[in-house]
């Protein structure tokens, strides 16, 4: 039985053969596009499920495909960097990357990040959690069956990754969490050592539902231990 449909877009042509040939072989259905202009062509036609997207493109930048990826499917976006440097996992991820993973990178590595953003976005679905309740906080209302999220019945943008990251918080409201405590609790994500991608994240969420990000008063910074997600009302 096929897994979820992939999509690659990258300009290295060995690369994607191989890769092709790893995902394949474990039971997912593989698109290769070259360029950004036949990856958003390919995006339309094969609707997959997560989109393996190369950060330097001959035809594109990468972080501006990724916005319009974001934008124009539900597609989750695993995103490759030439460069080991935290700036540009940095920037990827502020784009709407679900995750990030540095080049030259070995295929199981690969395979295993696939599998963990697909189970974050399956996760709706499944589980005697998700058919809670929704979880509300003043006008902030969490909907773990739907997967989303709304302040007064406006709707915000968050990648499956922030939606985990902000349930896990919300969750255990009043509760000071480390950032590697909030990283354990969402499932399906290994640890990271860079820890940092967790601020950035955060910086994310409070943009989509805070009425002032710089300065909050749902999630709350705890200098020197991590976040807090604050119980009190509006």
């Amino acid at each position: 039985m096929m897994n979820a449909q992939l999509l690659m877009i990258e300009d290295d042509a060995r690369l994607a053969a191989m890769v092709g040939d790893y995902l394949r072989q474990s039971g997912y259905g593989f698109v290769h596009a070259g360029d950004g202009a036949s990856g958003m062509a390919a995006l339309a036609q094969s609707s997959p499920a997560l989109v393996i997207l190369d950060l330097m493109l001959p035809d594109a930048d990468g972080l501006a495909l990724c916005q319009r990826i974001k934008h124009e499917s539900r597609a989750a976006v695993l995103m490759l960097t030439a460069k080991g440097d935290p700036m540009d996992r940095i920037v990827g991820l502020e784009m709407g990357a679900d995750d990030y993973l540095p080049k030259p990178f070995e295929p199981r590595e690969l395979l295993a990040r696939i599998r963990a953003v697909l189970r974050r976005g399956q996760a709706g679905t499944h589980g005697v959690a998700n058919a809670a309740p929704p979880l509300r906080f003043g006008s902030l209302e969490i909907d773990r069956e739907a997967r989303s999220v709304t302040v007064a019945g406006r709707l915000c943008e968050l990648t499956s990754y922030q939606f985990d990251l902000l349930l896990a918080m919300a969750e255990r409201a009043g509760r000071v969490l480390s950032r590697d405590q909030i990283m354990e609790a969402v499932r399906g994500r290994e640890l990271d050592a860079f820890d940092r991608s967790i601020d950035v994240h955060i910086g994310r969420i409070r943009a989509a539902i805070e009425a002032d990000p710089k300065q909050p008063r749902r999630i709350l910074t705890v200098r020197g231990v991590g976040y807090v997600f604050a119980k009190q009302q509006d």
